[in-house]
């Protein structure tokens, strides 16, 4: 494991690996150090400004958590332990400061600060950074207050919010083994199952109308469907599958199938003809659904399911054609980067490949869309907000930049590693293989199938 030595920093990388790397230039460029350790700005652009109108340093989306667990890999992949010391400089300012966050959620406040410092203490055998992130999910169990049909946190059931807690408390559970995590995690996702169509939310959404409804991931009902799946495959209680089944089904009947495609609309009724294909709001999100429900059940249907998504995706002219619902964007959370991180994992999951081979060009286009006219390494400038095309930035963050579409990039490079591959860092709403291979792959020759 290695990079590319051959190279000057002017040249256009050709390989996923060099790719990730020179974003892992341009991010350390943007550090800033101080007493605590490091945190790394938005956007470092002389008078650029985030894609985000609220600044999130400490963020899993937008701001060091993200960072942390890209500079992770990059080590991993690298080998290189100048990489684990920005990873560990920017722990430390983490375990330092995560008092500071009132937001509890999974991508935009503490419980992301939680993964990514278990992950940090792991990776670097550092107790200090372990105890801090149990230290820091304490605090989320115990910011847990009443709600009707059980505890939660900020009422809403999707992935932004009272979902996305509770993957990342069964993340640490899992990570840190405090069993109580796990505990109020299952309670607060008894409370999520006992809706009438679990994800629901009406007007709630900026730019949406207040009767809205959104199938999608991040906001809507396929995410909140995924969380009761994992509960499921958790606990056995038939309860978490059939809510989760209440969430699949009304997804299904919203989509648009049309011979083995499939798309999801935006949101009900207004935009039935409004498909998006990235993660947050389509069909990338929508598909970790389906394949976490087929993960736990083993049922057939609902990974036809994920390749009915998949070829949607493919049949729709990505990456180089774009639609109303794939604009100008790179990042993981509406782009390409998400889209790369979909087809790595289902090859993973089904050898196919036609996933692999798209995957392969999906990371040729985001490398060929990088900039790097000033030499200080790969930055990717998008339109992050579909309704605003005027405002283009390019960011550091995990799903909004950088380190997110690094990230993406580095998980393809595994996966062309062979017998080689390694273990890649997943967020906790994804259920793919964390080694992204076929496990037929990994298997010698003339070995036990």
């Amino acid at each position: 494991m290695g990079s590319d030595k051959t190279r000057s920093p002017s040249e256009r990388a050709e390989t996923p690996l060099t790719a990730a790397i020179l974003a892992g230039r341009w991010i350390r460029g943007a550090a800033q150090d101080d007493a605590s350790g490091r945190a790394w700005a938005a956007n470092p652009d002389g008078r650029g400004r985030s894609a985000l109108t609220t600044p999130e340093p400490a963020s899993l989306y937008a701001g060091a958590a993200g960072i942390v667990l890209f500079f992770l890999e990059l080590a991993a992949a690298t080998g290189h332990e100048a990489y684990l010391e920005d990873a560990a400089a920017g722990a430390r300012r983490l375990a330092a400061t995560w008092r500071g966050q009132n937001d509890l959620t999974l991508y935009h406040g503490l419980t992301g600060v939680v993964v990514a410092l278990a992950e940090a203490g792991w990776a670097l055998g550092d107790e200090e950074l372990e105890s801090a992130a149990r230290d820091a999910a304490d605090h989320v169990v115990r910011s847990a207050r009443p709600l009707a049909g059980g505890p939660g946190w900020t009422g809403d059931p999707a992935q932004r919010g009272d979902g996305g807690i509770v993957l990342g408390l069964l993340r640490a559970a899992a990570a840190l083994g405090v069993p109580r995590y796990e505990e109020t995690a299952v309670a607060a996702g008894e409370r999520i199952a006992g809706l009438a169509v679990p994800g629901h939310r009406f007007g709630d959404c900026p730019d949406l109308p207040a009767d809205a409804v959104t199938p999608g991931f991040l906001a809507g009902t396929a995410g909140t469907a995924f969380l009761l799946a994992r509960l499921y495959g958790l606990t056995g209680e038939p309860g978490f599958l059939e809510a989760a089944n209440r969430g699949a089904g009304f997804v299904r009947e919203v989509s648009v199938v049309t011979d083995r495609c499939a798309l999801v609309p935006h949101h009900v009724p207004q935009e039935r003809g409004l498909h998006y294909l990235g993660f947050c709001s389509g069909s990338a999100g929508v598909a970790r659904m389906f394949q976490e429900l087929y993960r736990v059940t083993g049922e057939r249907g609902h990974l036809e399911w994920v390749e009915r998504l998949a070829g949607g995706i493919l049949r729709s002219g990505a990456p180089e054609g774009r639609t109303p619902g794939f604009w100008n964007v790179a990042c993981q959370c509406c782009g390409s980067a998400g889209l790369l991180e979909l087809f790595v994992g289902l090859w993973a999951e089904t050898g196919d490949a036609t996933y692999l081979a798209f995957a392969r060009k999906l990371a040729h286009h985001l490398i060929g869309a990088a900039t790097d006219h000033d030499g200080r390494g790969f930055r990717w400038y998008q339109a992050y907000r579909r309704l605003r095309p005027g405002e283009v930035s390019a960011d550091t963050g995990f799903m909004v930049g950088a380190a997110g579409i690094g990230a993406a990039l580095l998980h393809l490079d595994a996966a062309l590693q062979g017998r080689e591959a390694r273990r890649v860092i997943l967020l906790p709403d994804n259920p793919f293989p964390a080694i992204p291979v076929p496990s037929a792959h990994l298997r010698a020759p003339g070995g036990p199938g």
